[in-house]
């Protein structure tokens, strides 16, 4: 599994000469440079030029350079993925998939990447895939799209198709409707997440479409990572920020992750025990892999290692 960090996934609209030209000085972590909603029909065959010339001469250092396609019941998603993927050349590092609904979609795409990756040169599977889970027919079957290639790095959730999918009473893209005691998004979130884990690929919430509402945006973006999310879609650079500190462990978390991890390391070490009295707490195994992930995060957002450094 290829392990990129994805706290701000940021969409930039692929026919914009002014966005694209704005992309590298971003606060992502991954930019997608959008060949699908963001660009009108008549002006798809430009964006793709245009998406491929900034891929090949922009430097977008540290970043997951992605394109996401049309749809593959669009006629669009053939065209996208032959010019991107033969003009960009190692510059392109995942294509995403939006409205997939079946394994079948996600078929199509790793055998097209795969003969142009043979006709280019590059190392075959070098180029990776992520699904957007936009409609019910999706998250029907999301667990088999998450192992249907194994190209596939990350799932991600698409509010406003998928609202609109079922019937959910909001027009606002990663809103919440009146009238539910609870998260209404709960099940949904749960799946997808449960899926990719099960997968071994990283789940990523998509966008909060309110640019006003700071609040809003921070309290969806909260309520992903804590059931486990990676990160979140951002449409404007103001949202960046705030996204980036969501999904960025605090300093004290990540110093209570490396401490527990010491102390467990300790006492299965040194001490033989099977398990550790950590501030009050019993940790174990169980503990061990709960306090990883935090500090993997902590790496993967560029927070420093201060066990490593304390040992070299």
């Amino acid at each position: 599994m290829r392990t990129r960090s994805r706290r701000t996934c940021h969409v930039v609209p692929g026919s914009s000469p002014q966005f694209l030209a704005k992309a590298p000085g971003l606060d992502a972590d991954q930019l997608i440079f959008d060949l699908e909603d963001a660009v009108a029909p008549a002006e798809k065959e430009r964006a793709r030029a245009l998406v491929v010339d900034t891929l090949c001469t922009v430097e977008l250092p540290g970043k997951t350079r992605s394109v996401r396609v049309n749809a593959t019941d669009s006629p669009h998603c053939y065209r996208d993925v032959i010019a991107i993927a033969e003009g960009a050349g190692d510059r392109l590092d995942t294509v995403v998939l939006p409205k997939a609904r079946g394994t079948g979609d996600v078929a199509m795409l790793d055998l097209l990447l795969g003969q142009i990756e043979l006709a280019t040169g590059r190392d075959p599977g070098s180029i990776g895939i992520e699904v957007q889970i936009e409609d019910a027919q999706g998250l029907v079957a999301c667990e088999a799209i998450a192992a249907a290639s194994p190209r596939m790095e990350a799932l991600h959730f698409g509010p406003g198709d998928f609202s609109a999918s079922i019937g959910i009473p909001t027009t606002t893209v990663g809103g919440t409707p009146e009238g539910y005691p609870g998260d209404h998004l709960n099940h949904v979130f749960l799946r997808i997440v449960v899926a990719a884990r099960a997968a071994g690929v990283q789940a990523i919430d998509g966008p909060y479409g309110d640019l006003r509402d700071a609040d809003g945006l921070r309290s969806r973006a909260r309520l992903a990572r804590a059931l486990g999310y990676d990160g979140k879609w951002t449409i404007h650079p103001g949202q960046i920020a705030t996204v980036n500190e969501v999904f960025t462990p605090t300093e004290q978390e990540l110093a209570r992750a490396e401490a527990l991890l010491a102390a467990y390391e300790r006492a299965t070490g040194d001490e033989g025990r099977g398990a550790a009295l950590f501030e009050g707490e019993m940790v174990d195994e169980a503990s061990r892999k709960m306090a990883e992930r935090v500090v993997r995060s902590g790496r993967a957002a560029g927070m420093s290692n201060k066990r490593n450094s304390a040992n070299g």
